[in-house]
């Protein structure tokens, strides 16, 4: 499609326009986490790390952070399995209620948050609690992994329905059995597909703050929530803001190699 020189500036404009709201503010927050202003006076009146020091410091902060890390790792976990498993059952096999069972995977990740945090809340405390089972890290893990499980799902899909299967129906052909076709066919082919899936699942675990605050209890703390209850203390707000920033430049690195895998996985 050919565009005029005037609609190719505006578009221009546009796209820098919409890429300024996303990332000004971002940069706002790096700038803040070394701004030597305790209220983030602007200009900055100096530079500091200060703040950092002080962020290394916190242990309630650490705390906060392993708690996080837990529970995107168990997530993932969950996710790879189960999102596996399901998206093998859809795409490689034939049954009443494909199209049913395929919807209700993904169903998860378009509720809204506190819908799903308010239904877990209430099937925790109904189902678990009898038993002696609380809230805790456990029903974070399984309140993350129901929307998890829908980015791994996603990728291995669309990653099974590129392959096919004449790959595995050779192996078969020349006497492999079910477990190692897996092994040297199956599993290589959808590796980064997985990896991807997985990266994507535990930013989102690692990120996510509604479900977390209706399955967590009061004894665990994920970052997010650690974050949004120092927000407002004037004595934290630095702190929160080197924590913002650290986490803009962490994510980097995973999104990034999510997208270049996802990338992958669409040229084979």
């Amino acid at each position: 499609m050919n565009l005029s020189r005037p609609a190719r500036l505006l578009f221009r404009l546009a796209l820098a326009a919409g890429l300024a709201v996303i990332y000004v503010p971002l940069l706002v927050v790096l700038l803040n986490s070394v701004n030597a202003d305790r209220t983030f006076g602007w200009p900055p009146s100096g530079l500091t790390l200060r703040w950092w020091a002080a962020a290394w410091d916190s242990a309630g902060l650490r705390d906060a952070l392993w708690t996080s890390v837990q529970a995107g790792l168990g997530a993932t976990a969950v996710a790879l399995v189960l999102g596996t498993m399901a998206a093998f059952a859809v795409q490689r096999y034939r049954f009443f209620g494909r199209d049913t069972v395929s919807l209700l995977i993904i169903l998860p990740i378009a509720l809204p948050g506190i819908v799903t945090g308010i239904a877990l809340n209430n099937a925790f405390r109904a189902v678990l609690e009898p038993f002696g089972v609380g809230l805790g890290l456990f029903t974070v893990i399984v309140g993350h992994a129901t929307f998890c499980v829908v980015t791994v799902y996603n990728n291995v899909l669309a990653r099974l329905r590129r392959t096919g299967t004449r790959l595995e129906e050779a192996s078969a052909d020349l006497g492999a059995d079910t477990f190692t076709t897996f092994r040297l066919v199956t599993f290589p082919m959808m590796r980064s597909a997985l990896l991807a899936g997985g990266l994507l699942a535990f930013a989102l675990s690692f990120d996510e703050i509604i479900v977390t605050t209706f399955t967590a209890g009061a004894g665990v703390r994920t970052l997010p929530i650690w974050i949004f209850e120092n927000l407002f203390r004037p004595n934290q707000a630095p702190v929160v803001n080197v924590v913002a920033a650290a986490l803009i430049l962490a994510s980097v690195v995973p999104i990034y190699l999510a997208q270049r895998l996802s990338g992958e996985v669409g040229t084979h």
